[in-house]
């Protein structure tokens, strides 16, 4: 029997006007919080997540979920819920993409240089989904490297007027069918994109 290749799933939470964060010198990402602290929204998360056996992460991505996750599942006042995905966090296998990381400290983490080689391997490896989370650079080498099978989205109701962007010029064309769509209570629309 032969086994199915991984799917590669890129996952990002967005504003409207397609900024995964907002500009430099501005209050920070609190309209990202507030939508991730949303019980709906992280259930729908959690959801994606436990999909996956590997996780995907840029260098900054990673130095974030690393000085925030290992807190708050240690935390005794943490919810179920958030203690079960630092579980997660803790347990899965992460692959950071980076030219510059040194050292990963987190637990079953390790650094890839190469991200085509590395995520044609993972492809051929045994195991669940490789979900690349939320790092902006690292989907948009994927997409242009052709290398990402599923889109995920949870597009936020606000306008950021500026920050790092998902989407820009130079990606290859390509066309995607609509697999879901998910109306979350504080007005987000989780989208799931895939290509056969």
């Amino acid at each position: 029997m032969t086994q199915r290749k991984r799917r590669v799933v890129a996952w990002v939470t967005m504003s409207m006007d397609g900024y995964t964060s907002g500009p430099e010198g501005t209050a920070g990402d609190d309209w990202l919080y507030r939508h991730v602290a949303h019980e709906a929204s992280a259930a729908h998360f959690e959801s994606i997540w436990r999909g996956a056996s590997t996780l995907l992460m840029g260098r900054t991505n990673y130095e974030g979920f690393h000085s925030v996750w290992p807190a708050i599942t240690r935390d005794p006042a943490t919810g179920p819920r958030n203690r079960d995905l630092g579980l997660f966090l803790d347990s899965v296998e992460k692959v950071v993409l980076s030219r510059t990381l040194e050292t990963a400290e987190w637990a079953n983490t390790r650094i890839a240089r190469d991200l085509e080689a590395e995520v044609k391997s993972l492809r051929e490896a045994p195991g669940r989904d490789i979900l690349a989370v939320n790092s902006a650079s690292v989907i948009r080498a994927l997409l242009a490297a052709d290398l990402v099978d599923d889109l995920r989205f949870a597009v936020v109701p606000v306008l950021l007027g500026g920050g790092l962007r998902l989407f820009g010029e130079g990606l290859p064309a390509s066309e995607w069918r609509l697999v879901q769509s998910t109306t979350l209570p504080d007005g987000a629309i989780g989208l799931h994109y895939a290509r056969d």
